[in-house]
């Protein structure tokens, strides 16, 4: 591997940050299940709780993520990644050979296993991806944190256009996709994904925020490309086949950044070496000065006082594990980021039974839309959200709260179901979701440090499989298919009709009331931390540097 390139290297450390990318955006196949689930539910002859109940067994693989958590501070990256694509090649190939019906469909209960082991396998990608990238650019979470998510809210849209534009839909080929890119993808991010020193100074820093904010151009521009092709309508095969040429060439197009690192390290070396040699003898006037010689410490220890006692840490300092779930603050922050994550999941999970109660054909639009909105609502609440703290002191759960009212506004239009309904409220949850999605993880990390922070992450994604579990599972299923039953025109498990999810929606848009209010009482509670990030930030050396 060329020096330049080395993991150690500063063009190393941003090549593996385009890595992490790419294994970002192959990271939400789990929010895909909308697109083949009719089809699952068609082959295996499921009831629609039945349905909602493999898709909480997928979200369940999630709750085991806390292994992955564990293994960060033993294992390396390449391994982590290594595990999580093996076990998505398993889950999600078995699922394709159903699908395709090249085998008979599995009892229920395996199928339940294999879902379960697909959904595992993201939280594997996450947890190598997140831990690394916020461990090598400590100073810049927000970005960092906000693209990495946002590519994972553009991957469904990544999946399912370019499914669209190659199969046309086909659900059995879009299974085979979920199973097979995601593993060379990782196998490929292996050698150049490692944690590595942080920027040693001001200009490092100052090069990192104008070299992140390169990257969120692309991703906007990316976003926007997708966006173009789902609301053109249907493309002929020409179209479609330059659609996903140009898809790919702006998923590479993030090389050029370490590229560019390389050619200014190389120019750096060329000035050295061309610059003039200092003469061998100076005069007394030349002689650099002699350093002074520091004055002793007349300051008595006050660790000898302290001696054998273990301090409490406060919160804005590094925790342990049983020593955050001990405070309040996590609890909020857990319950918040529950009735946020978990309404949205239930939401994702049930696109197809949703767009088919009111009349749609096709779904993927929806899916596509959630995925896109989402990926803004991730890259600007990350890129803003640091803005605003390194300006104002603002405390980023005050944009969880945001997020909160919007999303309630989403589930209050969809339960209205008025003409265009469904665009409006899967745009909006899209939004929220990716929002809390992005702010919670920056969050998570200024309250209770980084040196636990693989395991920390997995047990606040406990709210994916718990909130699917409540949300999804229990809510929307038994609802479903009570009104299934009542419904003339539905006829035995299927739902035709606005009232079908009135009041799922409802019920969501209060657990949203709830998680306004939690995330309004963190942001008061953590006024003081967020103020000391930001007088650390404002003099410290970086902030001084012209």
């Amino acid at each position: 591997m060329c020096p330049l390139l080395s993991p150690a290297s500063p063009s190393g450390k941003w090549l593996g940050f385009v890595t992490a990318i790419w294994v970002q955006a192959i990271c939400g196949n789990n929010y895909t299940f909308s697109n083949y689930s009719d089809a699952l539910k068609s082959i295996m002859a499921l009831t629609q709780l039945e349905l909602n109940t493999l898709s909480v067994a997928k979200d369940v693989g999630k709750a085991f993520g806390l292994l992955s958590g564990i293994a960060s501070d033993r294992w390396s990256t390449s391994v982590i990644l290594l595990i999580g694509s093996f076990e998505g090649l398993i889950g999600y190939g078995v699922q394709w050979l159903v699908v395709s019906q090249r085998i008979h469909p599995l009892p229920y209960w395996q199928m339940c296993i294999f879902l379960c082991l697909g959904g595992n396998s993201t939280t594997w990608m996450n947890t190598a991806v997140l831990v690394t990238c916020m461990r090598n650019f400590p100073n810049n979470r927000g970005p960092v944190s906000g693209i990495l998510k946002g590519y994972v809210g553009l991957s469904t849209a990544i999946f399912t256009d370019i499914c669209t534009a190659l199969f046309n839909s086909n659900p059995s080929a879009f299974l085979l996709i979920l199973a097979i890119v995601p593993a060379i993808i990782c196998l490929a991010a292996i050698p150049f994904l490692r944690e590595t020193t942080s920027a040693a100074g001001p200009i490092e820093e100052k090069e990192e925020a104008r070299f992140f904010n390169i990257f969120n151009a692309i991703a906007i521009i990316a976003a926007a490309y997708l966006l173009a092709f789902d609301i053109t309508g249907n493309h002929g095969h020409v179209v479609s086949l330059v659609f996903v040429a140009g898809l790919i060439f702006l998923l590479a197009t993030p090389l050029f950044v370490p590229l560019y690192s390389v050619l200014l390290k190389l120019k750096s070396n060329s000035d050295i070496e061309q610059q003039i040699k200092e003469p061998l003898l100076v005069g007394p006037e030349d002689s650099p000065a002699k350093p002074q010689k520091p004055e002793p410490a007349t300051t008595v220890s006050v660790e000898v006082e302290n001696a054998g006692i273990k301090q409490r840490p406060v919160i804005g300092e590094d925790h342990t594990i049983i020593e955050m779930i001990r405070t309040y603050d996590f609890w909020i922050l857990f319950l918040s980021f529950l009735c946020g994550v978990g309404t949205g999941m239930c939401v994702m999970n049930n696109l197809g039974q949703m767009g088919l109660a009111l009349g749609y054909v096709d779904v993927s639009i929806f899916v596509s839309l959630t995925s896109i909105w989402g990926f803004f609502g991730r890259i600007i609440s990350g890129l803003v959200s640091e803005q605003l703290l390194w300006k104002f002191g603002t405390p980023r759960p005050l944009w969880n709260a945001a997020s909160q009212v919007l999303m309630t506004l989403g589930y209050v239009i969809m339960a209205l179901a008025l003409p265009g309904s469904l665009y409006i409220g899967s745009i909006l949850v899209g939004i929220c979701y990716g929002v809390r999605l992005t702010i919670t993880v920056a969050v998570a990390s200024e309250l209770f440090g980084l040196k636990y922070y693989g395991l920390l992450y997995n047990i606040l994604i406990l709210n994916l499989p718990l909130g699917s579990f409540l949300f999804s599972g229990l809510l929307a299923g038994y609802l479903y298919d009570a009104q299934a039953a009542r419904s003339p025109a539905g006829g035995g498990n299927t739902c035709v009709g606005p009232h079908c999810y009135f009041l799922v929606f409802l019920i969501m848009a209060l657990a949203c009331v709830i998680g306004f209010g939690l995330d309004v009482l963190l942001a008061i509670r953590t006024k003081k931390v967020y103020s000391k990030i930001y007088t650390d930030r404002k003099f410290s050396p970086a902030s001084t540097v012209a």
